[in-house]
């Protein structure tokens, strides 16, 4: 199977399972072999006190652009360390798209960004996160035809 199905069949088998992205309605544009597209629509419960969206919120997006970018490959990988930096204010209604790519992958880590844009185009976040690869698999070696 190569690198590109591989991603698909690994987002497609973690996105069933997500029950946090489905429940925040996060929709998979793309992925790819340390690469993913997300985006996600502003709704009204998403607010804060200021009428914008919860960082949390946007924070969320972009770590779930992560977790599905550094998992690509089907080994189970999760966060280490996650840093964000938001840089312009969300609102009800936007629609927020998150990128996530490889930046670097030695042994059990990765280094990834992620830059989240609204739908003019206006960065909205911009999110690091390094990843530790653990043990297993995210979809079973036996159900891609490997084993």
């Amino acid at each position: 199977m190569d690198r590109h199905a591989l991603a698909a069949r690994v987002a497609r088998g973690m996105y069933a399972r997500d029950f946090a992205a489905q429940s925040l309605g996060l929709e998979i544009l793309e992925v790819d072999a340390g690469f993913a597209r997300l985006a996600m629509r502003v709704r009204r419960e998403m607010l804060n006190g200021h009428a914008l969206c919860h960082g949390g919120y946007i924070f969320t997006l972009a770590d779930t652009a992560f977790a599905y970018a550094c998992n690509s490959d089907n080994h189970v990988t999760v966060a280490l360390a996650c840093h964000i930096s938001f840089i312009a204010p969300a609102r009800e209604g936007d629609r927020l798209v998150a990128v996530a790519r490889e930046v670097a992958r030695a042994g059990r880590t990765g280094v990834y960004d992620v830059t989240v844009r609204d739908q003019e185009g206006a960065t909205i976040a911009a999110f690091r996160g390094n990843s530790y690869r653990t043990r297993g698999h995210v979809v079973e070696p036996e159900s891609l035809g490997e084993g």
